[in-house]
């Protein structure tokens, strides 16, 4: 049963449950160090949410992604997956420290403590995958696509955790509101191309078919971004 449809009908009840038998795969020490991620994600996004659900979905959808659809098993990158937001989202909390520090204080403590909870490979994937402080001046969207860009260029597992990101934001955009879908058609459009140029890289940890399903999936984002901007 695809992941959106998962949360359509179960919602986060349900995807836990799917999460939990994954799960079921793994050794026992690698099923504690998720389950552990997972308490942690829960409690750091527990008032976030993504318009109409608890944030808490997109982050099992996107380790469920990448263990069902493209067979990873690498603990500490289900674990990222699971805390892709904590530090971007939630340093201070994280870190335990006042949120009045500054950006990159704060952004080095959380991983810091990431590193301490975890260790410190899992950690640096999240950094890869947390987006810098933007400058003002400059195009929001543009500079969190050259963020990307940059990061996964040096950081081929981080571009697992990106990919399942990307495609819970782009093929899921008509799970949405109509604003909410057009401002992520906007920002993540462009980026299409680049990420289909890194998952086709020999270095991209990914199987041939895995590598051909997430294709697909950019291509059924691309449509989906077409549709909604192009109308």
């Amino acid at each position: 049963m695809p992941l959106h449809a998962i949360t359509e009908v179960y919602g986060e009840a349900g995807l836990r449950d799917r999460f939990a038998l994954e799960l079921l795969e793994l050794p026992a020490d690698d099923r504690a160090q998720l389950e552990e991620a997972l308490e942690l994600a829960a409690r750091l996004h527990a008032d976030d949410r993504r318009v109409r659900e608890p944030y808490l979905n997109h982050l099992l959808r996107v380790a469920i992604r990448i263990m069902r659809y493209y067979g990873i098993r690498d603990v500490d990158v289900l674990t990222a997956a699971l805390l892709h937001d904590a530090v971007e989202d939630h340093p201070a909390e994280l870190a335990g420290l006042p949120g009045s520090l500054g950006h990159q204080v704060l952004t080095d403590a959380a991983v810091a403590e990431l590193a301490r909870r975890f260790n410190p490979r899992m950690a640096e994937l999240v950094r890869s995958v947390t987006n810098p402080e933007y400058d003002p001046e400059r195009d929001k969207h543009e500079q969190y696509r050259a963020h990307v860009a940059d990061s996964l260029d040096r950081d081929p597992w981080a571009r697992v955790i990106k990919v399942s990101d990307f495609t819970d934001n782009g093929v899921g955009v008509i799970h949405t509101t109509y604003d909410k879908a057009r401002s992520s058609a906007i920002k993540y459009r462009p980026l299409v191309p680049k990420l289909r140029e890194l998952v086709g890289r020999p270095d991209t940890p990914l199987s041939l078919a895995a590598k051909d399903h997430i294709l697909d999936q950019l291509d059924l984002a691309e449509e989906r971004f077409a549709a909604i901007l192009d109308d």
